[in-house]
């Protein structure tokens, strides 16, 4: 019996893969609308009907508070994942929040979308301070949104390899909603400003039936996940101890040095990432001189990414993800040095690009998966699941790379000299190696430091993972897992070992 309930959880069943896989096509496309276009949206059209030096104020004031809001965000989202995490319902712990999450924040995009129905033409100060509300509101739900969903895998699944499929389905459909909306953005502005104002040009009337389009995405598809899948009511997650409030869950998770570890190396790889793709603007314009092709630096990871998901897990039967994730840090590594050593010829430049989104899809999949099952071994070394707190954390290192990010940019157009009215003439052979230094010299570093920690501290794997599993259900079953049965590292590994063994 216990056989066959795991083959079925293995299975899974294709529909709730596909339900599960069209969630993340809308809450992709959700998060450019919010995150890139609807800062289009601010600077072209939502205060065009205002004065101009008002309106330059008030593009000022909202775009600062937007940066605000996402710094803010790294020290909610572990906040939300624990109110998450200790979410019960007879729907599941994380289904209601895909309702929930998705169409509140659906709803209140298509509101910002419409400039707050011109409320800025009444009262510019109620639009400041309605529109902060509004937005954090909208933020926050959206949050709750993207956690729920992949703190969700776990729930679905316990089989790792099982727990691949639905990351990369997540991720295939998350690629084409994502880059889906850069291609049809501009077609649905124009076309629905012509339907209500007879122009081409871009308009109010646009961009929100745009975020009404996108809305409406959103709610389908959160909907989809609420009510095509079913979280699994395992032995390790009924038998789970209560999950605590946010400081008892981030004590659990200090004490997860498995997950830390994974953790590290992924924000090194990620900050090493952001740094590199926020100045490849600069590398074509002022070191290529050859702006027009900056847009092969977009089609390049468009085409890797639709590749690389799907052929992730296929790859993941015969070659455990801790070498796909080495082998994806030794093709960055080869594409740093080929930005190094030809950053001034298109060609050397083109195959950099390949070599540098290649792996991409890899190493993030490989992060998320290492720290979905780091879940079991939290639980096992500590006694409590936090799967929506653990899952928060990639979230979190993405917004904290994010942040370096604006400030790497800022840092290397100014040392460069890449500002104002330069072109690629006036760059000298300081500035090339100053640019090069700090996009490419100092990410490679970063990228060479994640795939030593990686090497050598994260030892958590599929095999690993399975014992866990294993030992988990029969202490579980036999109650010898109590609230405060921590163990170190080491134990955790050996009493994993030394259970499989037994078996055998």
């Amino acid at each position: 019996m216990k056989e066959e309930t795991t083959a079925a959880a293995k299975s899974g069943g294709i529909g709730r893969r596909i339900c599960y896989a069209i969630g993340n096509f809308g809450q992709s496309a959700f998060y450019n609308a919010l995150s890139t276009y609807f800062v289009v949206y601010v600077t072209s059209t939502m205060f065009a009907g205002v004065d101009k030096a008002l309106a330059t104020k008030l593009i000022g004031i909202i775009t600062g508070l937007i940066v605000a809001i996402r710094i803010g965000e790294i020290f909610i989202d572990p906040l939300l994942g624990n109110l998450i995490d200790n979410t019960t319902t007879k729907f599941g712990r994380f289904r209601p929040w895909q309702v929930i999450g998705g169409c509140t924040s659906a709803v209140l995009l298509a509101l910002v979308y419409t400039g707050l129905f011109g409320l800025v033409n009444v009262s510019e100060t109620w639009f400041i301070v309605l529109f902060v509300i509004v937005f954090i509101v909208l933020d926050v739900f959206y949050s709750l949104r993207d956690i729920s969903y992949w703190g969700m895998i776990p729930a679905l699944s316990e089989d790792s390899h099982e727990r691949s499929v639905y990351t990369a389905l997540g991720s295939f459909t998350g690629s084409i909603g994502y880059n889906g909306i850069t291609v049809v953005v501009i077609p649905i502005v124009t076309y629905f400003s012509y339907v209500f104002t007879g122009s081409h040009t871009e308009s109010q009337s646009g961009w929100t039936a745009f975020g009404v389009i996108v809305a409406l995405l959103g709610i389908l598809t959160a909907l989809t996940v609420a009510f095509g899948t079913k979280e699994n009511e395992s032995a390790l997650r009924s038998k789970a101890q209560e999950n605590g409030n946010p400081l008892q869950a981030f004590g659990a998770l200090a004490h997860n040095d498995q997950l830390l570890w994974v953790a590290l190396s992924y924000l090194l790889y990620a900050i090493a990432n952001v740094a590199t793709t926020g100045v490849l603007l600069y590398l074509f314009k002022f070191v290529l001189g050859q702006p027009a092709a900056f847009s092969i630096a977009g089609v390049i990871p468009i085409i890797t990414g639709l590749v690389a998901a799907p052929l992730y897990p296929i790859l993941n039967r015969y070659i455990p993800r801790r070498y796909l994730y080495l082998a994806g840090m030794v093709f960055m590594i080869a594409g740093y040095v080929m930005f190094i050593i030809g950053a001034q010829s298109l060609t050397l430049v083109i195959v950099a690009l390949v070599l540098f989104y290649i792996p991409a899809t890899f190493i993030q999949m490989t992060a998320i998966l290492s720290l979905t099952d780091s879940i079991e071994y939290g639980q096992l070394k500590t006694g409590r699941r936090n799967e929506a707190v653990t899952l928060s954390v990639r979230p979190m290192l993405d917004k904290i790379a994010g942040a370096f990010s604006n400030g790497i940019v800022g840092f290397i157009a100014v040392a460069a000299g890449m500002v104002g009215t330069a072109t690629a003439a006036d760059m000298t052979a300081a500035n090339i190696r100053t640019f090069k230094m700090f996009a490419f010299y100092t990410p490679l570093a970063l990228i060479v430091a994640s795939l030593l920690v990686f090497m050598f501290t994260v030892k958590i794997d599929e095999k690993m993972h399975a014992k866990i599993v294993e030992e988990l259900e029969d202490k579980l079953a036999s109650g010898e897992i109590e609230s405060e049965d921590a163990k170190d590292a080491d134990l955790v590994e050996e009493n994993a070992s030394e259970g499989a063994a037994a078996k055998k």
